[in-house]
């Protein structure tokens, strides 16, 4: 049944794929370079927030706003290119380098500000789709031909088991942390200080996160009107929605293969193909354009091409850190 399931996510994915190129001709470009240009300003708007998390973090030291912004792309380009978030490491490291003093767990915290808000988002978003009826329902969701889907549906029982093991680990840890390492928590909580201002959190990180999402709805809109589906609150809310179910545990890149069969099961109205061009066709684009803009902020602004070289740096500096060694110095 998996292997059967996962070869139908396959078959989704390249069956989307080959209907994007046959209609390549056919996609309105204007509103498609309008949603790429709007995925760009989602990116610096969450860059700014974060930007904000870390003034409040270091109210001693500059943090300038291009070099984080470079960073952020950075990662984000990365994370387009590989797997398991390298992409969130290499941006933690290019950030902490970039402000004196500074450590991996008050950086790295600062960074997971952001989470706050956005899951917070996601829910509303989430349950908006689930009671106007935009997702399938409950019991026809395991039913999908969708490998991340139907698995977890199919083996319940090792889905408690290892969302128990996740919760009990992080109790674990918590624990060894809170007892080993005080000053790795009073750097954590150096992270999220501006947690502790709600005024300033609301005006300088959650409202730019606000123009974040509003960017990232925009995008959806005139990606719709770009193949033709037309866009709709109702459109955008349930591709939001479909992402955030497709991406919670996936087996492939991006959810691809669940996205698809998600889409071609609750977007009424277009055929069947015009689903699957949209859908591959977004996933691609969006991961095309996440790499470019990745890439240029590490030639243009760290004046490098070796993106493989930053990761490993990133790697091996969070090690010495975490062994109190002291790192190099670097200019």
């Amino acid at each position: 049944m998996a292997v059967a399931d996962l070869s139908s996510s396959v078959r989704q994915f390249a069956d989307g794929t080959a209907e994007f190129f046959r209609h390549l001709s056919e996609i309105e470009w204007a509103p498609f370079g309008i949603a790429l240009a709007c995925l760009l300003a989602m990116q610096l708007a969450r860059a700014l927030a974060w930007r904000n998390v870390l003034r409040a973090a270091y109210p001693d030291r500059p943090v300038r706003f291009v070099p984080l912004a470079a960073a952020y792309l950075a990662g984000a380009g990365i994370n387009a290119v590989i797997p398991a978030r390298a992409g969130d490491v290499t941006k933690v490291f290019l950030v902490k380098r970039q402000i004196p003093g500074s450590s991996y767990p008050a950086v790295t915290s600062s960074f997971l500000v952001q989470s706050v808000f956005d899951t917070a988002i996601g829910v509303l978003v989430l349950l908006y789709a689930i009671t106007q009826g935009l997702l399938p329902p409950l019991p026809r969701i395991p039913d999908l031909p969708a490998f991340e889907i139907s698995f977890w549906a199919d083996h319940p029982r090792l889905t408690g088991f290892l969302l128990a093991a996740l919760v009990l680990g992080g109790i674990v840890a918590t624990w060894l942390l809170a007892h080993r390492v005080r000053r790795f928590w009073e750097r954590v909580k150096q992270g999220v200080a501006i947690l502790g201002q709600p005024r300033r959190y609301l005006r300088e990180v959650a409202a730019w996160q606000a123009v974040g999402w509003l960017c990232r709805f925009a995008a959806f809109w005139f990606f719709l009107e770009a193949f033709g589906i037309g866009g709709s609150i109702a459109g955008v809310l349930l591709v939001m929605s479909v992402q955030a179910i497709a991406n919670v545990v996936p087996f492939t890149p991006g959810g691809a293969g669940a996205q698809q069969a998600l889409l071609v099961a609750t977007l009424s109205g277009p055929s069947r193909s015009a689903v699957l061009s949209f859908s591959v066709g977004t996933q691609l684009a969006m991961a095309a354009w996440s790499a470019l803009l990745g890439f240029a902020a590490i030639l243009l602004v760290f004046r490098t091409t070796d993106w493989r070289g930053l990761i490993r740096q990133a790697q091996e500096d969070a090690e010495r850190e975490g062994a109190g060694r002291p790192a190099p110095h670097t200019s």
